[in-house]
C-alpha cells in the first residue's frame, strides 16, 4: 500500500548484457554506445536508464545489436527496493554529467585562449575558432540531451561557450561587466532559475534574499525553453539577467554588479567560484567541504525552496565567521 501524499517512486529501465571477449573492439564499440544515451552502470554490464519511451527505445537498439554480433543482453523494468535507492542512482547519472560538463567547460577555455584578444572574423584564428564553436555547441545539446537529472556545471560550460560566440561577433570584450545596477530597481520582483539548484543558485538566491530584495519572489523552472515575463528576473540560467561572464560565476556577477561591499563575501564568492567553476582559481580551502555540505543539501532536500532555506542557513553562519575573522586582504 502507497502512503497517501508519498512520492511516486522512480521506475527504471536496466540494460544487462554478456559480451563475448572477441572481438576486442565490440566490447568498446557497446561502452561508446551506453555513453551516447547517457547510461551508467551499477554494476559489471548491468546499466541504467530512467524509464521513458525514447530511452526505452535506446536501449532496445543497443540490446539488439549486442545481440547480433553473439553477445547476449536483456532490458527490463526495475524499481529498486534493497540495496541501492532512487536518490543514489540519481546522483550516477549527476555525477557523469558534471565530468561531461567539467570538460566541456575546460575545452571551451582551450578555445577561448587559442583565440586571443585580437582575433577579428576574418583572420585564420577566429576560422577555427568558428569550426571549434560549432563543435563544442553540438556537444552541449548532446550533453543536455542526456542530463535527466539536473546536473551541476551546466552553467560554467555554457558561459565559457557564450563567451566565445560573443568574442566572434565583436558585441562585446571578454569578461565584460554588466553596469552597475541599484537594488531599489529590483524590488517586488520575481527571480526565476532551472529546478535543481546547487552551489551556485543556493548562494546566488540567499544573496538576493539577504542583500537585495527580502521580500522576493523564488521560482523555478525547466532550464530550457523559458520565457520570462516582464516582471522576472532571471539568473544562472543561459541568457539571463544575471548569469556567467567570463571565469565568474553568477554569485560573484551579482556582488560585483550591486558593489556588494559587506566583509565576508568576498570569501563566499571566492568559496562559490572554486566549487562552481573547478578551476582552483582560488583554492580556498574551505571549499571541499562545503562542496560536500551542497550535495548533502541536494541529496536530502528535494524541494528547490528547502535547498535555499538550508543552504541559507549555513551561508548566514559563514557569512558571520568571515565578517569576524576578515583575514583575506581582499575583504574590506
Amino acid at each position: 500500500m502507497v502512503r497517501a501524499g508519498a512520492k511516486p517512486t522512480l521506475c527504471w529501465l536496466l540494460l544487462i548484457h554478456s559480451i563475448p571477449p572477441q572481438p576486442a573492439y565490440f566490447r568498446a564499440k557497446v561502452g561508446k554506445r551506453l555513453a551516447r544515451v547517457g547510461a551508467v552502470a551499477i554494476k559489471n554490464s548491468v546499466y541504467v536508464l530512467p524509464a521513458k519511451e525514447s530511452t526505452r527505445e535506446d536501449f532496445q537498439w543497443i540490446a539488439r545489436e549486442i545481440v547480433q554480433d553473439g553477445g547476449e543482453a536483456t532490458v527490463c523494468d526495475a524499481r529498486f527496493v534493497e540495496g541501492l535507492q532512487n536518490d543514489h542512482v540519481e546522483a550516477l547519472f549527476r555525477a557523469a554529467r558534471e565530468a561531461d560538463y567539467v570538460q566541456l567547460g575546460e575545452e571551451a577555455r582551450s578555445a577561448l585562449q587559442d583565440l586571443g584578444r585580437k582575433a577579428r572574423r576574418g583572420d585564420e584564428r577566429s576560422g577555427q575558432a568558428q569550426v571549434e564553436l560549432g563543435r563544442l555547441k553540438k556537444r552541449l545539446t548532446e550533453i543536455l540531451t542526456i542530463d535527466f537529472f539536473g546536473a551541476p556545471g551546466r552553467e560554467a560550460a555554457e558561459a565559457a561557450i557564450a563567451t566565445i560566440e560573443k568574442r566572434l561577433e565583436a558585441e562585446a570584450p571578454l569578461a565584460s561587466s554588466p553596469r552597475k545596477m541599484t537594488i531599489s530597481d529590483f524590488h517586488g520582483r520575481t527571480w526565476v532559475t532551472r529546478k535543481n539548484v546547487h552551489v551556485d543558485r543556493i548562494a546566488s538566491a540567499w544573496l538576493v534574499l539577504r542583500f537585495i530584495d527580502p521580500k522576493a519572489k523564488l521560482k523555478f523552472v525547466p532550464g530550457q525553453g523559458y520565457r520570462a515575463k516582464d516582471d522576472e528576473v532571471t539568473f544562472d540560467m543561459f541568457e539571463a539577467t544575471f548569469t556567467h561572464i567570463g571565469d565568474r560565476c553568477t554569485f560573484e556577477v551579482l556582488v560585483d554588479t550591486f558593489a556588494l561591499k559587506d566583509p565576508g563575501l568576498r570569501a563566499i564568492a571566492e568559496i562559490v567560484h572554486d566549487i562552481d567553476i573547478k578551476d582552483g582559481r582560488f583554492a580556498r580551502p574551505e571549499a571541499p567541504g562545503f562542496a560536500s555540505l551542497v550535495a548533502a543539501i541536494a541529496l536530502t532536500r528535494r524541494d528547490d525552496d528547502a535547498r535555499i532555506a538550508f543552504g541559507g542557513e549555513i551561508l548566514d553562519a559563514v557569512l558571520e565567521l568571515y565578517r569576524r575573522k576578515r583575514t583575506t586582504p581582499e575583504e574590506p
